[in-house]
């Protein structure tokens, strides 16, 4: 059908080059316009589902779509232009070429959609991962990019065994010399699927930095120090560190309150006055209920502790405060004598 109506074109228009631009015009246009009612009548079934993974999927195939109906309709506009058959052929080779590069990134647009719909599914809590996104869109990035580079090659009659032994070779080369960076990628990754730590936690590694991370990259993570310092440690130093997560498994805090009371006091008063203290203490969650023990009948003081759990470790210097004041002034209001250190010293005659 299309080699018929060709014919006829050149019989009406004998000239080459309004020949080429009337088929490119009109080709796009006619495959455009198919294009978009095949679109309006997937998208009016797409409504319908209960997922939008479907519309998303449309809308990025649009561009890439478009693209190649342009690349298909160059094509048979040039046959017109051009009659010199090895320059024909490589002037096809490239529209081919440019072709393939087009689906090839149409096919990165909708995997990449689909498998990070897939993540989100499979993540319990729902919530979006930038570190995890970034992961999987660069990772398939280099492999399509592989797989379009040695397709074209083999298109254009080039011996891809060679290549694929050469790039071996320097994938060697390249490993040895980025040892380092290759731990931290490597590093990266092991943080960011095992969910060790995560944007907000507050964080404790063996080498004695403390704070809350800000950043989980490919390469390092950034904490935030109490003193509003940026510390950035390499992930394969981190993936070997032991690390203290404060927030995981759960953001309750428990806060230890020692006091002390003098000998003579009534154990079982001192804890239950301070119990009902304690308990109007700001930011207490409901469950473990705040606790006293009786620690230690000391040198020259009777041992208390009071337990209370709070709930987020931001707030834990401001319940120390508010708990060692609580206490304090309770001790004192009561006259409960809060002991200090002193030794009695017996002269032998």
């Amino acid at each position: 059908m299309i080699n018929l109506n060709l014919n006829l074109l050149d019989q009406y228009v004998p000239n080459n080059f309004v020949r080429a631009l009337i088929i490119l015009v009109g080709l796009f246009i006619v495959l455009r316009a198919t294009v978009f009612v095949i679109e309006r009548v997937v998208l009016k079934l797409a409504s319908k589902t209960k997922t939008d993974l479907d519309d998303l999927i449309i809308q990025k195939s649009s561009k890439p779509i478009t693209t190649i109906i342009f690349f298909v309709g160059l094509r048979f506009a040039l046959e017109e232009i051009i009659l010199n058959e090895a320059t024909k052929e490589i002037v096809f080779k490239i529209t081919s070429s440019l072709i393939v590069v087009t689906v090839i990134y149409l096919a990165y647009a909708i995997l990449s959609l689909i498998l990070i719909r897939g993540w989100k599914r499979f993540n319990k809590n729902g919530k979006s991962n930038s570190n995890i996104e970034g992961l999987v869109r660069g990772t398939m990035k280099v492999v399509l990019f592989i797989v379009c580079f040695l397709y074209v090659l083999n298109y254009w009659g080039v011996e891809i065994g060679p290549v694929l032994t050469g790039l071996g070779i320097g994938g060697i080369a390249v490993a040895l010399a980025l040892q380092s960076s290759l731990s931290n990628l490597f590093g990266g990754v092991s943080v960011i699927f095992d969910k060790t730590i995560r944007v907000g936690d507050l964080i404790s590694l063996d080498d004695g930095t403390k704070g809350t991370v800000m950043h989980v990259g490919l390469r390092s993570t950034q904490i935030k120090t109490a003193d509003e310092e940026m510390v950035i440690i390499p992930n394969g130093k981190l993936a070997d560190s032991k690390i203290k997560n404060v927030t995981l498994p759960e953001p309750l805090v428990r806060v230890v309150i020692p006091f002390s009371v003098a000998y003579g006091n009534d154990v079982n008063k001192i804890k239950k006055i301070v119990l009902e203290e304690i308990k109007q203490v700001k930011h207490l969650v409901n469950e473990p209920k705040p606790s006293i023990m009786f620690k230690e009948m000391g040198d020259s003081a009777l041992k208390f502790e009071a337990y209370i759990f709070i709930d987020s470790y931001d707030n834990k210097l401001s319940v120390v405060d508010e708990a060692n004041t609580r206490i304090y002034n309770l001790l004192r209001k009561n006259k409960i004598e809060i002991p200090y250190s002193k030794m009695d010293i017996y002269m032998k005659k």
